[in-house]
């Protein structure tokens, strides 16, 4: 079972999600360090000063932060858009580099048996 385990753990797709995972977290702090000190505070002077952050409202002894929730949206749609961005601008570079298609080269046999063929049907 362990051989088995280490098997799985090794291919080439768990390192590359594993690395992805730790890349995409940390790329989500920047994102959301971002949108906390940058992009809000200027929504919220365009709104006439109002910071999402502290939007609320409260029944019995729950508070509902909704401004949160707000902010957590806007956080996931720059997220998902720069990811988006990046994808795209990945698979651009890929399809550059990707070899087109050999053309294939034909042997003179085979061109001769062509010809022939091509004679016999016209006949």
């Amino acid at each position: 079972m362990w051989n088995e385990f280490k098997k799985f753990a090794m291919k080439g797709n768990v390192i590359d999600l594993a690395v992805g995972v730790v890349i995409g977290a940390a790329f989500g702090k920047i994102v959301t360090s971002l949108v906390d000190n940058i992009i809000m505070p200027l929504v919220g002077l365009i709104s006439g000063g109002n910071n999402f952050s502290e939007l609320s409202f409260q029944v019995g002894k729950a508070v509902i932060k909704y401004g949160l929730f707000i902010q957590n949206i806007v956080d996931f749609l720059i997220i998902a858009f720069s990811i988006f961005l990046f994808v795209r601008t990945l698979n651009k570079f890929k399809r550059k580099e990707e070899p087109k298609e050999a053309v294939p080269v034909i042997d003179q046999k085979e061109e001769l048996l062509r010809e022939i063929r091509d004679l016999l049907k016209n006949n």
